[in-house]
């Protein structure tokens, strides 16, 4: 018989990653609602037309399609198929597709609901996304986003408040972090002031590059993409913008003088800064001009996050753009956004180490089973303990004790809990402590103080 399998960029989760993960996001919602985020979900499949054309065409391909249910085949022309005209097929046999990411899904639900919604609007959003990618190491099929949003405000204190969420949230999970920050006010700035406005992209793709390939091969790369040897020299000091985040502004004001958007975007730069220095943040916050993530989406601020003890992509990333309601004929409604990269942050803690000891034990006492007499005695008593909010289970068939403790073992669970004969008379349990070994003798009323947490 075959073995069952998944899809390829697909996985299977145990108990003990599960925990994990839920450690992750336990942190991130909790932090979410301490400012104010609200809690939403959208359904796993969207109309294919809410989709389409919102990633760009690449984006278009690595759509997931659902098969419409029935006969689908009833829709298709002959001539499409004999023509191998998939695209055209396709859109007959599949009106559907699994969301891409939450953030286009999120625009679609604050246009059909606007009229319930009050403004601006604060939702958080966990939730699976599925893009038709080729797997790869730490790029899957299926993946948790966890995006936080305000829109229907233009007031830059929601971007301070972001840079606050980031700070706390991984000062909860312990990792060490660098806030990269950068706006597209700026970068729209210096392209117009050495006369190449319309190479934006060409420019920032290859600055974006220079940790990787080096000045060098930067420039090297924006002459192959037609940029005049005189702007590739006028580049250079925003190429290799150094010092403190003050003094780069002060380079900035003097480099972008003659552009108006430019020095709009280096006043947003200095309000964020200045305000985020009021709340105590203990995140490093750099300006950093060659993030360029999310060009054609964002409008103003850009933040990415890097691990500082760990050599990995960016774990979480975001920015502010407007109009993003615009593609669902609502124009005018801005937002700024995050989102939190669970995997990658699931694999630094990993590998630091990071985890909390008790983030995968999920029962804290183990109650041995004798038989039928001592079965009954326990019941009450692990009502008592669930009460009290103690995770508390019975082992199901009276098995040999070693049996029942090498499945304590397994589990992780830290107590098991003996009464046989001698505990009923007494009215005691005795408590077993699997790390060290030690067995005490205690009332049950000791037994909750003991481990109610």
């Amino acid at each position: 018989m075959q073995k069952p399998s998944i899809p390829k960029g697909t996985r299977d989760f145990s108990p003990g990653e599960m925990a994990k993960r839920n450690y992750i996001f336990d942190t991130i919602k909790n932090v979410y609602r301490l400012y104010g985020f609200q809690q939403i979900e959208t359904p796993a499949m969207e109309n294919l037309s809410t989709l389409m054309g919102k990633y760009g065409e690449e984006g278009d391909k690595l759509l997931f399609r659902i098969l419409n249910s029935g006969d689908f085949l009833s829709s298709i022309d002959t001539d499409d198929v004999t023509e191998r005209n998939s695209a055209k097929t396709a859109n007959k046999i599949s009106e559907k597709g699994l969301r891409y990411d939450l953030t286009v899904p999120f625009a679609r639900y604050v246009v059909m609901h606007r009229n319930e919604i009050s403004f601006p609007f604060k939702r958080f959003q966990i939730q699976p996304v599925w893009r038709a990618d080729r797997p790869q190491k730490g790029r899957y099929r299926e993946f948790f986003q966890c995006d936080a949003d305000v829109v229907g405000s233009d007031s830059l204190l929601n971007e301070v408040e972001l840079i606050q969420i980031i700070d706390e949230v991984f000062r909860r999970l312990n990792i060490r972090v660098s806030v990269k920050l950068n706006n597209r006010k700026i970068l729209s700035g210096i392209a117009e002031i050495i006369g190449e406005a319309d190479k934006i992209t060409d420019i920032t793709v290859a600055i974006d590059k220079l940790d990787k390939i080096g000045l060098d091969n930067v420039n090297e790369e924006l002459r192959e993409k037609g940029i005049s040897e005189t702007a590739i020299q006028q580049l250079q000091p925003i190429i290799l913008l150094e010092g403190t985040n003050n003094e780069k502004l002060v380079t900035l004001k003097n480099v972008l003088s003659a552009s108006q958007t430019g020095l709009k975007g280096v006043e947003e730069l200095e309000f964020i800064l200045n305000k985020t220095a009021l709340s105590a943040i203990k995140c490093d916050l750099e300006i950093d001009l060659t993030l360029a993530r999310g060009l054609n989406y964002y409008t103003g601020a850009i933040i990415e996050v890097k691990a500082l003890d760990v050599e990995i992509g960016s774990i979480t990333g975001g920015g502010r753009y407007d109009n993003l309601t615009g593609i669902f004929g609502l124009p005018g409604v801005s937002g700024v956004g995050i989102s939190f990269g669970a995997d990658r942050i699931y694999d630094v803690l990993n590998q630091l180490n990071l985890f909390p000891k008790n983030s995968t034990h999920a029962t804290d006492v183990l109650f041995v089973n004798f038989g039928d007499e001592e079965e009954s005695h326990i019941l009450p008593i692990l009502s008592q303990l669930r009460g009290n909010g103690v995770c508390a289970e019975i082992y199901p068939e009276a098995a040999k004790m070693k049996k029942q403790m090498s499945y304590a073992d397994s589990n992780n669970i830290p107590f098991v809990a003996l009464v046989g004969e001698n505990e009923i008379k007494e009215g005691k349990v005795t408590l077993k402590d699997m790390k060290s070994g030690e067995q005490v003798s205690m009332s049950v009323v000791e037994l909750v103080q003991k481990l109610a947490h």
